[in-house]
């Protein structure tokens, strides 16, 4: 019953969301992902998701949907059939073992619930060729559900040479998407993370590294839009570049519906 009820409810809200406009066209409906989160002390389960990702996405023309971890493939099936657009955020690491290494001291697992439910949405989101934008662990999710690994801890591993929670100075590949869509070749940027992208997976290309080497942006090579960087555009005090990654996702999904 809860499950027809939230298919119910999706299909109701997008319905209304469609009959929305900005500029002439239908707004886009963007999916977010939410962090899932049990309470230690009554042990009841919530989802949420930081505020700043829907307003990011609600003032270039989209329209938010905060998506449950709801590990039921017809539901999943129901968000890829109806939404226009996925938004991937972030959140704590992807247990090491499912790209084959044990988990370093300080790797803090993303819970079974939450894992379950992402892998199986990416997956589907990736062969529905539909406009994606992954943020942070979004970045590193996807490249693990393709098949790629990463780098567990990066101060142990790579070195503090780069602070990479904080601001920092990304280069981007020239002719890239990112580059095409902030017009620069390097990009002031805010992380907060410990791990990132070690072997690309196949189907992707890196766009823009640290001066560290690590990868801090991907993009797809063909299936439609597909953005991943590593840094928190929807938290910069760069507020064009913020709006300039959110809106190609919109941009990206208009031209898909289109």
């Amino acid at each position: 019953m809860k499950a027809k009820l939230l298919v119910l409810w999706l299909v109701l809200l997008l319905a209304a969301a469609g009959c929305q406009t900005s500029g002439g066209a239908s707004s886009p409906v963007i999916g977010i992902t939410s962090v899932y989160a049990v309470d230690k002390v009554s042990g009841s389960a919530s989802n949420s998701v930081k505020f700043a990702y829907v307003k990011a996405v609600a003032d270039v023309g989209g329209v938010p949907v905060v998506l449950p971890t709801v590990d039921d493939e017809r539901i999943i099936e129901r968000y890829v059939q109806e939404l226009d657009g996925l938004l991937l955020i972030g959140g704590e690491d992807i247990p090491p073992t499912v790209y084959g290494e044990e988990p370093h001291e300080t790797v803090k697992e993303i819970p079974k619930q939450r894992y379950d439910f992402e892998r199986k949405l990416i997956t589907g989101w990736l062969d529905s060729g539909k406009p994606l934008l992954g943020v942070c662990l979004g970045m590193q999710f996807t490249n693990v559900a393709a098949g790629g690994s990463l780098i567990q801890d990066i101060p142990s591993q790579i070195g503090t040479k780069v602070k990479h929670r904080g601001y920092h100075t990304v280069k981007i590949e020239p002719g890239s998407l990112l580059a095409d869509i902030i017009e620069a070749d390097r990009i002031r940027v805010y992380s907060n993370h410990h791990q990132a992208v070690k072997n690309i997976a196949e189907g992707f290309k890196v766009i823009a590294r640290s001066e560290d080497g690590v990868i801090e942006a991907m993009e797809r090579k063909q299936g439609g839009f597909g953005l991943f960087v590593q840094w928190h555009p929807e938290q910069t005090d760069d507020l064009p570049a913020r709006r300039a990654i959110y809106g190609a996702l919109v941009q990206a999904c208009r031209a898909k519906k289109n």
